[in-house]
């Protein structure tokens, strides 16, 4: 489930904000916004999206970029935040 998970999220980031399908260009670790790929317009893109296509809920304090600043953080998240 969680290489799919991965796939997903950096499938929608690149396509959104990399202008790109080429996977090579976003590392799972990378900082989006260490690179410049977002700002927190952005960030609360991405959020939506996890919300939408996993279900899960982001609350306010949880948006921060220790849960959202890679597509690996943006995985482990999700993880946390499905019932088990």
């Amino acid at each position: 489930m969680s290489d799919s998970m991965h796939d997903t999220i950096r499938a929608y980031i690149l396509e959104n904000y990399l202008f790109t399908d080429d996977a090579a260009a976003l590392g799972l670790g990378d900082s989006l916004v260490g690179r410049g790929i977002v700002d927190s317009t952005g960030m609360l893109e991405i959020i939506l999206f996890v919300e939408e296509q996993f279900g899960v809920k982001v609350k306010d304090e949880d948006m921060v970029a220790e849960n959202f600043d890679s597509v690996s953080k943006i995985v482990d998240y999700v993880h946390r935040q499905q019932p088990a």
